[in-house]
């Protein structure tokens, strides 16, 4: 029997990759390549759509070269996304009215407000899960009709689109101008601050208190689509006609990935962000501690599983600040080295609140800061005091949820590129005082979306089957003791309340 692959385009925040997958979960090719960070003002963060969307067909080329794996054998496609980043376009010439908006982007931060103090919080969280903050894409989208030359007269006439950039992928993967399929997946869609969690649907109410049309926005479908979203075009990267099947947002990608089905288990992603996600089944269950409430994945029109989730926004972010504005590091790698070379980060805590501070804090105003600095401190310090801030964050998460679900964990699947890093994943065992589990296939957003992209076509037949890949790499167990675990943890506590409402309203 002829091998049949599955393939993904996994378009982050820093890069994307195209992923082919063999049945048993094992990866047969892949190629990444980074696109450019843009920063036109303080706390404002974008991207290129145009150069992404090249991008996507480079890798694609590239990987299918190297491999010698030809289209035909490509079954179905995959799709995964940084989420709440925005692109609004001309459905005529599939021009971009301006840069995609990244989900770190602090512009909104007025908006925001305003939505807070006209008393539309507790509604929007009722209805999406979600708190009131720049995070989101709804804001962004008024932001652009708002502020970019003939974006709101094209948004009313019904000639722009929007999408989260899982939309504006199958957009251009389906044929762009020329009858481009304009979808999009639930997991995503909650992640725009305008679908209600319940109905799985665009809830009006909030479009109307966000003054967004309707019109512009995307088709919400499952995560699974037997239907499919649409097919590759033959004259397109392919060649051929694929169908695309699969298309999470990257963190509930990453949860379908680890296969974490039953109510009760978690994942954490470390990427640009940290990302910590755990089922909770299918009834949305909300945070009264700080967290998300977000649709986990959908394998059926109407139905849902649901998850709590504890975003941070700058993780690998902060040690790519060390590589390229200080340049303390020629590369992330370096890192598990350096820290290495010391006990301890010398009496120094760094929050890398770049963004404002995500969850459980969900303070727009706060600012990075490093903190404890004497004549002692050294390069060493301040990198291994950046891993310890990525771990840090990821605890004070994982204590929310735990207030929330009420289930204590006792180990903690990972994924994402600095799961690699094996003194990370250590600390990180010794911060939380519960085993860390890393998986085989580390890659595992893109995997999820593979999976949800082959279940559609029957590559696989279950949940169950999917389960039966997932192979453990490694296990770190805890060595720190109670005692300095507890006060190292109360230090990072300390330094974080520093930080928080830095910027004056």
């Amino acid at each position: 029997m002829d091998q049949k692959y599955v393939a993904t385009i996994d378009q982050g925040t820093t890069g994307t990759r195209f992923i082919i997958f063999r049945r048993n979960g094992s990866i047969a090719g892949s190629s990444y390549v980074e696109h450019s960070q843009i920063y036109p003002k303080p706390g404002w963060v974008e991207h290129d759509p145009i150069e992404i969307w090249r991008n996507i067909q480079r890798v694609i080329k590239r990987t299918l070269a190297a491999t010698s794996i030809c289209a035909e054998k490509i079954i179905s496609i995959g799709v995964t996304n940084q989420r709440e980043t925005t692109v609004i376009w001309d459905r005529f010439t599939g021009k971009h009215l301006c840069n995609a908006i990244v989900w770190q982007c602090t512009r909104t931060r007025a908006m925001c407000q305003r939505l807070i103090d006209e008393g539309w919080a507790k509604t929007i969280k009722k209805k999406t899960g979600l708190v009131v903050s720049t995070y989101f894409s709804g804001p962004k989208i008024r932001w652009i009709m708002d502020n970019v030359p003939s974006a709101k007269d094209k948004s009313e006439n019904g000639r722009a689109l929007f999408g989260t950039m899982d939309t504006w992928i199958i957009w251009n993967l389906t044929g762009g101008p020329e009858g481009g399929s304009h979808v999009t997946d639930c997991t995503n869609a909650s992640r725009t601050m305008l679908m209600n969690l319940r109905t799985l649907d665009w809830d009006e109410e909030l479009l109307r208190v966000l003054r967004i049309p309707r019109q512009i926005l995307p088709e919400i479908r499952p995560s699974s689509d037997r239907e499919a979203y649409g097919t590759t075009t033959r004259g397109g990267v392919f060649g051929r006609a694929i169908s695309i099947s699969g298309d999470l947002g990257d963190q509930q990608a990453a949860l379908f990935g680890q296969v974490c089905y039953t109510p009760g288990e978690a994942k954490n992603t470390y990427g640009t962000g940290n990302f910590c996600l755990m089922n909770t089944g299918e009834k949305p269950v909300y945070s009264k501690h700080g967290l998300l409430t977000t649709c986990a994945y959908s394998l059926e029109k109407g139905r849902a599983s649901y998850g709590l989730e504890g975003s941070v926004a700058v993780a690998g972010a902060a040690v790519q600040w060390l590589r390229d504005n200080l340049g303390l590091i020629k590369a992330a790698a370096e890192t598990e080295g350096i820290a290495h070379s010391i006990p301890d980060s010398g009496g120094i805590y760094f929050v890398p609140a770049f963004s404002g501070l995500f969850a459980p804090y969900w303070n727009m105003r706060a600012r990075g800061c490093i903190i404890g600095l004497t004549r002692f401190t050294s390069r060493a310090h301040l990198v291994r005091a950046t891993l310890e801030a990525i771990c840090y964050q990821t605890r004070d998460v994982i204590e929310t949820m735990t207030a929330d679900s009420k289930v204590d964990l006792s180990a903690l699947k990972v994924d994402g590129g600095a799961s690699a890093n094996n003194f990370l994943m250590q600390l990180q065992a010794d911060i939380l005082g519960i085993k860390i589990i890393r998986p085989v296939v580390m890659e595992t957003t893109a995997l999820g979306a593979a999976y949800a992209a082959g279940l559609a076509v029957g590559m696989w037949k279950s949940l169950k089957e999917l389960k039966q890949n997932w192979k453990i790499d490694r296990i770190f167990e805890p060595k720190l003791d109670d005692a300095r675990r507890i006060t190292e943890y109360e230090g990072w506590k300390r330094a974080v309340e520093r930080s928080l409402n830095w910027v004056e309203k």
